[in-house]
């Protein structure tokens, strides 16, 4: 099969078109002959060669992707073969065929095409499993969703506006503040020229933040924080390393926690997708959440795909288009 490798650390160009041998599906799991997959800063990590994958997952880049399953491996009940799903992947992704384990397969959306349905495994089942499994997101509370135009902000904003809460978000240009507040933020914060503290002092703080930022962000959170607050952290764009007081989260009983997903156990996801299934799939097919898309690049341009979401300029999801 095609797939796109790894051929050493460094920047984009490293992701080159390779020949290698199609993956057979284990027990408990499926092959998938991929139409799209989803494109994710854990991909671009991995290529720096900073987030090494786990014991046993494919050395390919490609956590999520769109298509029929091909092949069923002993001990699966769902998905059959001729199914067309969407999967998050340990791993593998950018290829011609994945095999992952069928739980951690879902249903295609109605009405969802298979380019909008790659983009749903990794931010989907992120943002689920920490704002609301983890942090407990409520109808009325305040959160703020850092990079509000990310996928994982697109997907943060919709998921907690139809939750009830009321929504704030970052972003860094005005039209990128527009698109976040069309998607149900009540206030944008463009934070190149304006203070995301102060405005959340003005609004009564947030009772809960989605960073992935990191650095000097992490003590500005604090401050932003409502008593009882949580901040959930995904990721660290800007470095997990700050100096911070700790008598502040313990005065105002705040709570700092996250995850990520990747190295969770096959039984964790599997539970993150049953509830995806019950809870937020009906959603989507009811159209009141929505894949907010960026672009689409074929599977052996996977470097320009990497180059545009390292530029941060895009608004939503990029994906491979890898057959059909």
């Amino acid at each position: 099969m095609k797939a796109v490798e790894i051929t050493q650390a460094g920047g984009p160009e490293v992701l080159q078109l390779c020949e290698r041998p199609m993956p057979r599906a284990g027990h408990g799991e499926v092959v998938i002959k991929v139409a799209y997959a989803g494109v994710n800063r854990p991909d671009a990590l991995q290529r720096a060669g900073s987030y090494a994958p786990p014991k046993g997952a494919s050395d390919l880049p490609g956590l999520e992707a769109s298509g029929e399953v091909v092949e069923v491996g002993a001990g699966v009940v769902w998905p059959a073969v001729g199914e067309m799903v969407c999967a998050l992947l340990p791993g593998g992704g950018y290829a011609e065929f994945v095999a992952t384990p069928a739980a951690h397969c879902l249903p295609v959306p109605a009405c969802t095409e298979l380019m909008q349905a790659a983009c749903l495994p990794e931010n989907y089942f992120t943002v689920w499993s920490n704002m609301f499994m983890r942090g407990g997101l409520k109808a009325g509370e305040r959160v703020l969703v850092h990079g509000g135009s990310s996928g994982i902000g697109t997907t943060a904003i919709q998921l907690a506006n139809a939750a009830g809460a009321r929504v704030f978000a970052t972003a860094g240009t005005a039209e990128k503040c527009a698109v976040c507040e069309g998607l149900g933020a009540e206030r944008a914060i463009n934070y190149r020229d304006e203070d995301f503290v102060a405005i959340l002092k003005e609004n009564g703080r947030a009772n809960m933040i989605l960073d992935m930022v990191g650095g000097d962000y992490i003590p500005r959170n604090i401050s932003a924080l409502a008593d009882d607050g949580r901040l959930i952290q995904i990721a660290f764009l800007q470095g997990p390393k700050v100096a911070l007081n700790f008598a502040h989260v313990m005065m105002r009983r705040l709570s700092i926690t996250g995850s990520t997903l990747r190295p969770q156990s096959d039984l964790a996801k599997a539970q993150i997708a049953t509830e995806l299934c019950d809870t937020v799939w009906p959603m989507l097919e009811a159209g009141r959440v929505k894949v907010v898309m960026d672009s689409e690049f074929a599977l052996a341009d996977a470097a320009k795909a990497h180059a545009r979401m390292e530029s941060s300029e895009h608004i939503g999801k990029i994906v491979l288009k890898v057959s059909g």
